[in-house]
């Protein structure tokens, strides 16, 4: 049991991707959370499929920041940085168009 809890050498997470990940999820949680209205489009209206999206990319931030590495391949996949990065961009490119 040892032995999966523990990280190799080869094995090792990039502790800079990781703060990128988490620095990058942290503003996003907050605006979500504490002023919604500002994730607004032009119609005042949500776009709920983009917000579902930029959900995953804030958790996926957030799972890559602390360094959780799941072990089933479609959690590894959706919560890796190649998939949170770019959905959290999509959400900064949200934000600040309004």
């Amino acid at each position: 049991m040892t032995e999966i809890a523990m990280t190799t050498e080869e094995n090792k997470p990039n502790k800079i991707a990781m703060a990128i990940s988490f620095l990058m999820a942290l503003p996003l949680a907050s605006v979500l959370l504490i002023h919604p209205a500002m994730m607004l489009d032009a119609n005042g209206h949500y776009n709920h499929s983009a917000l579902m999206m930029v959900m995953i990319g804030i958790s996926g931030g957030f799972i890559h920041g602390v360094g959780f590495l799941p072990q089933f391949w479609v959690w590894k996949w959706l919560f890796s940085p190649y998939i949170a990065w770019p959905l959290m961009l999509w959400g900064y490119y949200t934000w600040l168009l309004t």
